[in-house]
């Protein structure tokens, strides 16, 4: 599937230097990368972007040394230009690449009021079915995810349209829906994971898994009550690293923020004490993960890491089973929570 954001950010990174010229005007190049103060632009020299790719990495991505982010072309593209919806960075990518745009098509569509807003995630969450007897439920129970009848953030949509973000065209693919909420319960977003209509996990496309709507503070939440205290929760960045814990600790509420950049500002319910951050063995998540302490030690929350035994927490599930799980992640709790999270079984 040659329509996928990595593509996008592969073509960017073969101009990479005419990309930085464009968006990072106030850097400038010094040896194999371009030196500015930030992803938005800003004066100074904190920020990297490797020009030409080497052993360390391709062409495109960067680092900020000041506050550890790190990213690729389409993300500088979305932050020097203010844009929130991806389409909109797709589309800005698509302009300064030149590559062709099927207007009549696109016109044959009509517009979409709402597009990519919460709006659009509301109704599409609203089209969609619970995933009861569904290819969802299907996956799911594939990903050894136990979620039960009671998690009404998750649904299924028979015929999701997924559209390439190179090329504008659209396919119809059936899809695991899970909405993002506000500690409200009002959904404000949505994630969604296109399926194989075999029945084969995912579907074969190379970024089979988005999200839409306004995610900033907002999490996919599985065993929230809205306005109801929460003294002890865990979050991460995954839907299936936190389906994972909710598998094995079924009374344990759990947030997924579906990103790094989100999971950092992740907003706290309602007499939150104890905060346990999913730490995956990747490290792409790390600023997220450091931020989001901070911010909890500041809001008076303890903040203490679970860490895997292998990839990720859905490794684990799968691999050692519900059982090792649940003892591995109970060495990690404090002892009153181990008592009061009784393990799945």
């Amino acid at each position: 599937m040659t329509g996928s954001a990595s593509e996008l950010a592969r073509r960017l990174g073969e101009h990479a230097e005419a990309v930085c010229r464009e968006y990072l005007s106030h850097g400038r190049r010094t040896g194999n990368h371009w030196i500015v103060g930030d992803v938005r632009n800003s004066p100074g020299r904190s920020m990297h972007v490797r020009l030409r790719g080497n052993a360390k990495g391709p062409a495109g991505k960067w680092v900020d040394e000041a506050t550890s982010e790190f990213g690729d072309l389409l993300d500088v593209i979305r932050e020097s230009c203010g844009l929130t919806e991806f389409r909109d960075v797709a589309d800005e990518a698509r302009r300064f690449l030149a590559l062709p745009r099927p207007e009549t098509a696109r016109a044959e569509r009509g517009p979409a009021p709402g597009r990519g807003s919460a709006d659009a995630a509301r109704r599409l969450f609203a089209m969609s079915k619970p995933i009861t007897g569904t290819l969802a439920e299907r996956y799911l129970t594939g990903r050894g995810l136990v979620l039960g009848y009671r998690e009404r953030s998750l649904r299924f949509h028979p015929g999701c349209y997924y559209r390439d973000l190179l090329t504008d065209e659209t396919l119809t693919l059936p899809a695991l829906i899970a909405a993002v909420t506000g500690l409200d319960g009002r959904i404000k977003g949505l994630q969604r994971t296109w399926l194989d209509p075999a029945g084969n996990g995912k579907a074969q496309l190379a970024d089979p898994r988005r999200s839409l709507g306004n995610l900033l503070g907002n999490a996919i939440w599985l065993g929230l009550q809205p306005g109801a205290p929460v003294p002890v929760m865990a979050a991460g960045e995954g839907f299936e690293t936190m389906a994972s814990l909710r598998t094995v600790f079924p009374t344990l509420p759990v947030a997924a923020a579906t990103s790094a950049n989100h999971l950092a500002g992740l907003c706290f319910p309602p007499g939150c004490h104890r905060l346990y951050i999913a730490a995956d063995a990747d490290a792409a998540g790390r600023h997220g993960i450091q931020r989001l302490s901070q911010r909890a030690g500041e809001a008076g929350i303890l903040a203490l890491a679970l860490r895997p035994q292998l990839g990720d927490f859905n490794d684990d599930l799968l691999h050692l089973g519900p059982a090792r799980l649940a003892a591995w992640l109970g060495d990690q709790l404090v002892r009153d929570d181990a008592r009061l999270l009784p393990p799945s079984g």
